[in-house]
């Protein structure tokens, strides 16, 4: 992460953009992009394991599957036919399964359902689109008692949570094992995952990175070899609101696993100020109350997956008026051409790294009025050479991919978070970024 790469754009509170809602977009109902892919994805996670061989993993196994309903069971099969059940790329080399089991072996927060959170992060390290933003009612019955409470509580019809809903996506498809040991952290008693991670992915000064930690207000202590041991914990209300998704879940809405994590990276972004009653943050790096902006998302990013990414802005935005004299944003021009921003893409995923990407829609006159975060797991080619994108919607009320035709995503690309190394071998890319 660089930290002259900073832009305070803020696309990412504006009410997002569904897919269905433009026409000539190229979306598709996909085939289980899980199990068989028919687009090249460089983003398969190494298989190392298949076959339960250790007594201590049978153990396991047996006790998580029997705490799983029929689709949990599918979905354990699944991650140990697939080698992410075995997965042992965390933070501390434990398993997807040590962290599964531990779930159910050891305490979780008060007002947290074991079998539910296991169930939860089976289904979703299984299927990570099913990870959705939306955020669900309060119910009738506690609304007094939290708005007693917290006066600024409310019900979110639409949430800015699309950011730390992608990051969220990520992690689960990336990283299985460490999804795994985040989940179990911030559901256990302690509400909380530390993690140690490489201050050269933050910055390549010391003091550059340990500023960052300071200013994002993220507990930490310094270890050896220029590393750090974060905390990582979502805002002292989530769990009021995992307690409501535990109990009050309708279909298309967070799981309180979804709560958890998504609380968690707000508060990684946003100084610790998100709120998870009325999905409000402290705006400091930049305009807004909702969302995260660019430095923020980098920044998060950067901590959650300990590895280097760095911020480019492909299109410029500038304060104007329209006809009746309102403040807007318009759309002026780009800094680079659609060739850089496909290459940019493909090679961040020929490194094995999905792209989250910021775009916008816009007006007649170029006013934008709508910006969402997505993200971008895959890429094929059509007949005519063109190419189309597989991404993941974490806000278009379906668990599965879609596609996004070359022609109508990259001209409404905003930024994107690359792999540093991507940028700095890509002289296009390195002198915007």
């Amino acid at each position: 992460m660089k930290l002259n790469a900073i832009n305070t754009a803020n696309i990412s509170n504006i009410r997002p953009a569904k897919a269905s809602a433009y026409a000539g977009v190229s979306v598709s109902a996909p085939v289980n992009y899980a199990t068989t892919p028919s687009f090249t994805s460089y983003n398969t996670v190494n298989v190392a394991k298949t076959t339960l061989t250790a007594q201590s993993d049978i153990k396991k196994f047996t006790e998580v599957s029997a705490c799983l309903d029929a689709e949990g069971k599918k979905s354990l099969d699944y991650m140990l036919k697939t080698g992410l059940l075995l997965n042992n790329k965390s933070n501390d080399k434990s398993s997807t399964l040590d962290n599964l089991h531990k779930m159910i072996s050891e305490k979780r927060a008060n007002g947290l359902d074991a079998s539910i959170m296991l169930n939860d992060t089976v289904k979703t390290i299984a299927n990570p689109a099913i990870i959705t933003q939306h955020f669900g009612n309060i119910p009738d019955n506690l609304k007094e008692a939290i708005t007693s409470y917290d006066a600024s509580a409310k019900e979110v019809p639409h949430s800015g949570c699309c950011v730390a809903a992608s990051i969220e996506y990520n992690l689960a498809s990336q990283l299985p094992a460490e999804f795994a040991r985040v989940a179990e952290g911030l559901s256990s008693e302690k509400m909380s995952s530390t993690k140690t991670i490489d201050l050269n992915n933050l910055c390549e000064n010391k003091d550059d990175a340990k500023w960052l930690l300071d200013n994002f207000k993220i507990p930490y202590s310094m270890k050896e070899n220029n590393k750090a041991e974060v905390t990582l914990a979502p805002d002292k209300n989530a769990i009021i609101r995992a307690h409501i998704q535990t109990i009050d879940k309708d279909e298309l809405e967070r799981t309180p696993l979804d709560v958890l994590m998504q609380s968690t990276f707000m508060n990684v972004g946003s100084q610790q100020t998100y709120n998870s009653l009325n999905d409000v943050r402290v705006a400091s790096f930049g305009p807004g109350d909702r969302g995260l902006v660019e430095i923020e998302k980098t920044f998060t990013e950067s901590v959650v997956t300990d590895s280097n990414k760095t911020a480019v802005t492909f299109q410029d935005i500038q304060e104007a008026t329209d006809e009746n004299g309102n403040a807007v944003a318009k759309l002026s021009g780009y800094r680079a051409s659609e060739n850089a921003i496909k290459r940019s893409l493909l090679n961040s995923l020929a490194e094995g790294q999905n792209v989250i990407i910021g775009y916008t829609s816009t007006d007649d006159n170029n006013n934008v009025i709508g910006g969402h975060e997505i993200t971008i797991v895959g890429a094929k080619t059509t007949a005519d050479g063109k190419l189309v994108f597989v991404c993941n919607d974490t806000d278009d009320d379906s668990p599965e991919l879609i596609e996004y035709h070359e022609d109508y995503i990259v001209p409404r690309i905003h930024h994107v978070g690359l792999p540093t190394e991507v940028v700095e071998a890509d002289s296009a890319l390195k002198s915007i970024a």
